[in-house]
């Protein structure tokens, strides 16, 4: 058995490398058009993400740290969580980060990022989410089968 997920790359990682594709493909690739929102709504509603998005992830990275069981994807798990945030979505921190992106580019008026938002999204949830959700079952068998039963993936 594999001591930890192996998944395709680290997240933040991930989400990082996706922004900086997305804002550099504005540079590179301008719309031919105006993109819209600069008005207080617009404002509004991507702050709002953001801070949405960095209050589930940490609620989520909280959760890992009072049960002694690390963050990072490539340590092995000593305890499977399922109180707190991680009751309502499996998934806190990739949902957090997810919202905090989406922040970003809207914030930014970045067309790119937010057209990357998809291929990220496939990448999270096929290399990265399904590898842990197979690891976790090989981990904790019956216990997370019956923790995916019952807590939805994402929402």
């Amino acid at each position: 058995m594999t001591r930890e997920p192996r998944v395709i790359a680290r997240p933040p990682l991930l989400f990082l490398a996706a922004l900086l594709l997305g804002l550099a493909s504005d540079r590179l690739l301008p719309w031919p058009f105006a993109v819209p929102g600069t008005d207080l709504v617009h404002w509004m509603t991507a702050g709002s993400m953001i801070v949405v998005g960095l209050a589930l992830a940490a609620a989520g990275i909280r959760n890992f740290f009072r049960a002694a069981t690390p963050v990072p994807t490539n340590e092995a798990t000593r305890v499977l969580v399922t109180t707190g945030i991680h009751g309502w979505t499996r998934n806190p921190i990739y949902l957090g980060i997810f919202l905090v992106y989406g922040g970003i580019g809207m914030a930014a008026r970045s067309p790119w990022t937010l057209i990357l938002t998809l291929p990220l999204a496939i990448t999270i949830r096929y290399g990265v989410v399904a590898r842990e959700e197979t690891y976790l079952e090989r981990r904790f068998g019956d216990a997370y089968r019956d923790y995916k039963a019952r807590v939805r993936r994402w929402l």
